[in-house]
């Protein structure tokens, strides 16, 4: 019989916020605070956040020869109102040196025609449409701007089933400076910097004067574009 292959865990935080350059041109993180402080976009838009919700799925890590490990069964919401949800963690990894990591950002598509919807897939979760055949709402943030015709903000990031309306993204970062080490006698940890003024900048800059309930469509795949290309970052790895 041959050995067990030996295995170990990680942790991937999500650390939401946002990055706020001051008056001195210096650029800090800062934790989002839902409902009670106000930011500001690229562009210059206020506004404030109610509701900051994604889906994180299909776990990757890379290796330095170019071969990568699939985690097995990854499937988290992370809601920024519930902080234990910003936690994944990861078991059963083999032991090893890691390089990088990937994620998709949303329920992939072969899972959605699966159905049989529990635990943070539950329908009850607000995360699920079913208007037109089962669907995941990928991102949803909420909110206020003073800019938005109806001073409320809607961006609900969901729809697969046409290729100029996808809103599944899959992110893929190196580990910038120290590698994740998976060891069978400890548990490292990953900080992501999920920033959520990346929504509205990069690729389809977003103004809340035109663009402020989004529910699916090519808004939403313009959106996708911009989490893609920059929302999230490796901020840290701890390796306890």
């Amino acid at each position: 019989m041959e050995p067990t292959a030996e295995t170990g865990v990680f942790t991937l935080h999500m650390d939401n916020g946002l990055s706020v350059t001051g008056a001195n041109g210096t650029t800090t993180f800062s934790a989002l605070v839902l409902n009670a402080n106000t930011y500001k976009t690229a562009a210059g838009d206020d506004f404030a956040v109610s509701t900051f919700k994604y889906y994180i799925s299909n776990v990757k890590l890379a290796k330095a020869d170019g071969s990568t490990y699939a985690v097995p069964d990854t499937y988290f919401l992370v809601d920024h109102a519930t902080p234990a949800t910003q936690a994944l963690a990861m078991k059963g990894v083999p032991v090893g040196d890691y390089t990088g990591i990937s994620f998709t950002v949303g329920v992939d598509s072969t899972r959605t025609k699966a159905v049989n919807f529990t635990g943070v897939l539950d329908a009850n979760n607000g995360m699920y449409w079913d208007m037109n055949g089962p669907e995941f709402i990928n991102l949803k943030l909420e909110g206020r701007s003073p800019q938005s015709p109806t001073t409320g903000l809607v961006f609900h990031i969901a729809g697969y089933k046409h290729a100029t309306t996808n809103t599944i993204r899959t992110v893929t970062l190196p580990f910038p400076t120290a590698k994740l080490l998976v060891r069978t006698d400890h548990s490292p940890e990953i900080h992501m910097h999920v920033d959520l003024a990346k929504l509205f900048d990069g690729p389809n800059p977003v103004r809340f004067g035109t663009t402020y309930n989004v529910m699916g469509g090519l808004p939403a795949a313009r959106i996708a574009d911009n989490l893609a290309a920059g929302m999230f970052s490796v901020s840290h790895i701890h390796a306890n």
